[in-house]
C-alpha cells in the first residue's frame, strides 16, 4: 500500500474529486465512443450485472424499447423473442464509462452527451434527458417514444453538438454547478435551475447557428426550455467522469459508485477497483401523484445514485428546500438534518461548492465505507419513483437507500486484501 493509513488513501480520494474538472465537450452517437456497442446486438443498462430475465418490467420495456429504435426488429414480440433468447449481449453502463438514469438502456445509435474530466484526461457518457411523461428511462415503447428518440438522435444531438464545438474548451460544469447550487438544486430531483442556466449558455449560440435550419433550431431552444431535468444527464456523466478519476488511486474505501438495476443495489470502493458489491434493492418511500401508491412502485433503479456518491442530491437536500415536500422527506429541518446526518458517514466536505442555506458549508465529500458500518447510517438517494408495469412512467418521488450489506462486504473485502481478516 503506498499510503501509510486508510485515512491517508481516502483523502487523497477526496483530494482527487475536489480537483475534478469536468467540460461537457459534444453529444455525439453512442457507438462512436463506446466501442462495445459496435459488437452486434448490444445493450447498456443501469446498475450491476443483470440477466434480462432478472429485470423489472420496466427495464424489461425499456430494453423492448431500444430494440424497436435500432430497427432490430418491426414488434414487441420479436423484440422480446430476441431478448429472451439472450440474442442480445447485456453490459452495465458502468462497465464502459457510461451512466444512465432509471433503465439506463442504452443502445448504439442513442445521443449520448460526452463530459471530460480535465484533470484526469478520461471521459464518461450519458443519454440526454427525454422530457417527462412517457420515456424510454420509465419503460415505455410506444410510437411516441421511438419518434422522440430519433429526434434527439437527428435534430437535438447535432444542434447541441454544433453548439458545444464553438466553445474551445467545451463548456465548464463546475461552474454551473456553483452556480445553480446557491440557487436552490440538489441535481437528482431538482436541475432547474441547472437547466435554465445550460439554457442561458446554448440560446444564443443555437440562435446563432445560421447553417442549420431555424426550425431544427427553434424546436432545440424550446425542448430545452421545456424539460427541467435535462441537466440531470449532464450532472450524472460529470459526477461518473470526476469519480472514475478519484478511483485511479485503487486504495481506500471511498465509495466510488453507486447504482441500482431493480433487482440489485451495487458499490465500488477505491480500494476494490472494479468489483461490485451487492445487496437487494429497496423500494423508494415518497409521495405518490394521484391514483398511485406504493403498491404501483417499482423497486429502486438507475445509475442516477452517482449523484449522492460525487456528493449532491439526496447528500446534499438541504440545498433544496423546494425539493423536500416533493420527496416526502418533511420541511427545511428535515432536510437539514438529513444533510447533517449525511456528513457523519463522510469525510469532509468539498469547498468548490458551497452551499447558502447550510451556512455556506461545502457538499459532503468522499462516503466512507467503514463510517457507513460502523453508524449504521446510510446514504439518502433522491429518486423518481417507476410504475412497477413498463410504459406508464414516473408515479412519484420519494428517498431511498441501499442495503447496508454492500458496505459490509466491500469492507470486509478491502481488509482481506490488506491482509486484516481471512
Amino acid at each position: 500500500m503506498s499510503y501509510k493509513t486508510i485515512d491517508e488513501a481516502n483523502q487523497a480520494v477526496a483530494a482527487k474529486i475536489v480537483a475534478g474538472s469536468p467540460f461537457l465537450l459534444d453529444v455525439v452517437s453512442a457507438k462512436t465512443v463506446i466501442k462495445e456497442l459496435n459488437e452486434g446486438k448490444v445493450l447498456l443498462h443501469a446498475g450491476p450485472p443483470i440477466t434480462y430475465d432478472k429485470m423489472v418490467d420496466p427495464i424489461q420495456g425499456a430494453c423492448v424499447g431500444a430494440a424497436l429504435f435500432e430497427e432490430w426488429c418491426e414488434t414487441e414480440e420479436e423484440a422480446r423473442k430476441m431478448l429472451e433468447s439472450g440474442e442480445v449481449k447485456l453490459i452495465p453502463c458502468h462497465h464502459v464509462n457510461a451512466v444512465g438514469p432509471m433503465g439506463g438502456i442504452t443502445s448504439a445509435n442513442m445521443a449520448v452527451l460526452v463530459v471530460e474530466n480535465k484533470t484526469d484526461g478520461n471521459r464518461a457518457f450519458c443519454t440526454m434527458n427525454e422530457g417527462i411523461g412517457a420515456v424510454l428511462r420509465f419503460g415505455a415503447y410506444s410510437d411516441e417514444v421511438i419518434t422522440r428518440l430519433r429526434w434527439m438522435r437527428d435534430t437535438l444531438a447535432p444542434v447541441l453538438s454544433a453548439a458545444l464545438k464553438t466553445k474551445e474548451d467545451g463548456l465548464n460544469v463546475n461552474v454551473l454547478v456553483a452556480k445553480a447550487i446557491a440557487m436552490g438544486d440538489e441535481f437528482h430531483q431538482r436541475n432547474i435551475a441547472a437547466s435554465l442556466a445550460f439554457l442561458k449558455e446554448m440560446a444564443p449560440i443555437i440562435v446563432g447557428l445560421t447553417e442549420i435550419d431555424q426550425t431544427k433550431r427553434e424546436e432545440v431552444v424550446q425542448f430545452l426550455a421545456d424539460t427541467d431535468q435535462f441537466f440531470l444527464n449532464i450532472m450524472m456523466a460529470s459526477a461518473k467522469a470526476v469519480m472514475d478519476g478519484a478511483r485511479k488511486i485503487q486504495e481506500g474505501t471511498i465509495v466510488t459508485a453507486m447504482c441500482r438495476n431493480g433487482y440489485e443495489f451495487g458499490i465500488r470502493i477505491a480500494g476494490m477497483g472494479d468489483e461490485w458489491f451487492t445487496g437487494p434493492v429497496n423500494t423508494p418511500q415518497g409521495l405518490y401523484f394521484s391514483g398511485f401508491s406504493e403498491a404501483d412502485a417499482a423497486p429502486d433503479m438507475g445509475d442516477s445514485a452517482i449523484t449522492e456518491t460525487f456528493g449532491v442530491g439526496g447528500m446534499a437536500m438541504i440545498a433544496a428546500p423546494a425539493v423536500t415536500r416533493f420527496v416526502g422527506s418533511g420541511g427545511f429541518y428535515d432536510a437539514l438534518n438529513t444533510s447533517n446526518e449525511m456528513t457523519e458517514i463522510c469525510i469532509d466536505t468539498n469547498p468548490n461548492f458551497p452551499v447558502p442555506t447550510w451556512d455556506f458549508k461545502g457538499i459532503c465529500l468522499g462516503i466512507d465505507a467503514r463510517k457507513v458500518v460502523e453508524t449504521g447510517i446510510l446514504p439518502v438517494i433522491n429518486t423518481g419513483i417507476a410504475n412497477k408495469k413498463a410504459g406508464l412512467g414516473q408515479i412519484g418521488a420519494g428517498t431511498v437507500t441501499p442495503p447496508i450489506d454492500c458496505f459490509e462486504k466491500a469492507v470486509l473485502a478491502y481488509a482481506k486484501k490488506l491482509g486484516f481478516a481471512e
